[in-house]
């Protein structure tokens, strides 16, 4: 093998995914759903088989690469537009501890053991698991952890709109119902839900509404 056009095929190989990495987006460096992670995968094993086989073209070794980010941009656009694509997608967060108590049903539903729960547990600093009062295992993987008696916990809003959707569960746990948040939003101006952003009820009883400037 040519060491000169290895090292060229190697160069043209590392400017082309800095290329395609900035095209999908921070979101594959920042959080790696199940789906995120394969692509990476992939896209790693067709730039080292480009680089090896000198054989192969480079518009042979970039078409696979380039298929799959347009795959992964697609379906990043359509989550962004769809909450049924979004949940299908990345998943949705899964509640390994409700109110102090350990959800195992759960837990064998995500594959997940009490050796993962406790080591998630000492990396969040939580020494005693019954001190724990909400753990959300989120779609990344990474576990979000809630003590009992958190401030945090206790002034966390409580999202009533998303992407213009209403959250039916939060509503009723705030002990409202949709004609209530609909009158709410007619006394802040705002006719559809559709142009709501994001909603969230904050522990003082206000309401904070950002809406979708796509829909002004």
């Amino acid at each position: 093998m040519d060491p000169v056009t290895i090292l060229i095929r190697t160069l043209l190989v590392y400017i082309f995914l800095l290329i395609i990495l900035r095209v999908m987006g921070k979101r594959e460096l920042g959080q790696l759903s199940i789906l995120d992670f394969v692509v990476s995968i992939m896209i790693a094993e067709l730039a080292v088989i480009s680089i090896e086989n000198i054989r192969m073209s480079m518009l042979e070794a970039f078409l696979p690469i380039v298929l799959l980010s347009v795959i992964q941009i697609a379906l990043a656009f359509l989550s962004l537009k769809s909450e049924k694509i979004r949940h299908l997608v990345d998943g949705t967060p899964s509640y390994i501890i409700k109110e102090g108590k350990i959800d195992e049903k759960e837990m064998r539903r995500q594959r997940y053991n009490f050796d993962d729960l406790m080591m998630q547990l000492r990396q969040k600093n939580i020494k005693d698991l019954s001190d724990v009062e909400f753990a959300i295992l989120e779609p990344s993987g990474e576990l979000s952890v809630f003590e009992e008696n958190d401030e945090d916990q206790i002034s966390m809003p409580l999202p009533f709109i998303i992407d213009g959707v209403i959250q039916h569960s939060h509503l009723k746990k705030a002990g409202k119902n949709e004609l209530w948040l609909r009158r709410e939003l007619r006394k802040a101006g705002i006719k559809t839900v559709k142009e709501v952003s994001y909603c969230a009820f904050r522990a003082d009883g206000t309401m904070f509404v950002d809406l979708d400037d796509n829909k002004k």
